[in-house]
């Protein structure tokens, strides 16, 4: 059970209380709540500052979520713990938005406009983009907030380090790493030999074949090689812009091999190494 953060009444940070002894502060009106989440009251009277016992703040960094702790080294136990939301996607997201009206926009107008390319080129060293700037501002916001409600000390952070390649060839390594998914290919070459010359979908052979998105980029796909396909004329016209498993929900062994075959997007633990140094500089 979380304790109630507990701040005299000159705003400094005192031990952590159990909820049953907040409650009868409240009650007795020694106290006021000066906070709703995270839960924390305001003491109405001048007390001694009593032996204040140091904390510690915890991190567990991830990618969509990440989790803090506040802990009592001495004794190990947990004074609060909450899992922190991150809007990394949601900014992405209306970003793409932006960037689709303001190139619209353009080209409707007629007039001539200057390239701009030459002013975005320079970045300064350490740059994020907004997604990942969000993660640490948010986790920074949280650390600032609990430092002013309880006596934090200290700050330990996981320093989880993700291996992108391996996570996708368990067997790599060595020079393998230097090499690349494409060494020694062209991408329709290594999508040739990869997908057996056939369209993925209906197992058509000697046939034209065309590069295919397995998640439409119009849904969030991507151009990485785990989520190119071959595809013949008419599957690729068939599926359009449709999520995979709505195109093959009659065919459930073919989206079993097609999934199987395509890795899983790695952005996750990229965006956690992105910001593994980054997050209080």
């Amino acid at each position: 059970m979380s304790k109630v953060f507990v701040i005299d009444s000159v705003y400094q940070p005192l031990n952590p209380v159990h909820p049953g002894e907040a409650r009868l502060l409240l009650k007795r009106d020694k106290a006021s709540v000066y906070r709703m989440y995270p839960f924390t009251i305001i003491l109405k009277q001048v007390i001694e500052q009593p032996d204040v016992k140091p904390l510690r703040v915890k991190l567990d960094p991830g990618s969509k979520t990440t989790g803090i702790a506040v802990v009592n080294d001495a004794t190990g136990e947990v004074v609060f713990a909450a899992e922190l939301s991150h809007r990394g996607q949601a900014i992405k997201m209306a970003l793409d938005d932006r960037r689709a009206v303001r190139r619209s926009r353009r080209r409707r107008k007629t007039r001539y406009r200057k390239p701009r390319w030459s002013n975005r080129k320079n970045r300064k060293k350490g740059w994020l983009p907004p997604s990942l700037e969000s993660r640490i501002a948010n986790i920074l916001t949280w650390i600032q907030r609990l430092s002013r409600y309880c006596p934090i000390t200290a700050i330990s952070m996981e320093l989880v380090k993700f291996d992108l390649q391996q996570m996708e060839h368990p067997e790599i390594a060595g020079v393998e790493y230097q090499q690349g998914t494409l060494a020694g290919y062209e991408i329709r070459e290594y999508l040739l030999e990869k997908w057996e010359r056939q369209c993925a979908y209906c197992e058509a052979k000697d046939i034209p074949l065309q590069v295919e998105h397995i998640v439409p980029r119009a849904k969030g796909g991507t151009n990485r090689i785990s989520n190119l396909a071959l595809a013949c004329e008419k599957c690729n016209t068939a599926k359009g812009t449709r999520d995979i498993k709505d195109f093959l929900r009659k065919k459930p062994e073919v989206l079993k091999r097609i999934q199987a075959q395509a890795n899983a997007p790695l952005k996750d633990a990229a965006a956690v190494n992105a910001t593994r140094w980054l997050r209080f500089v």
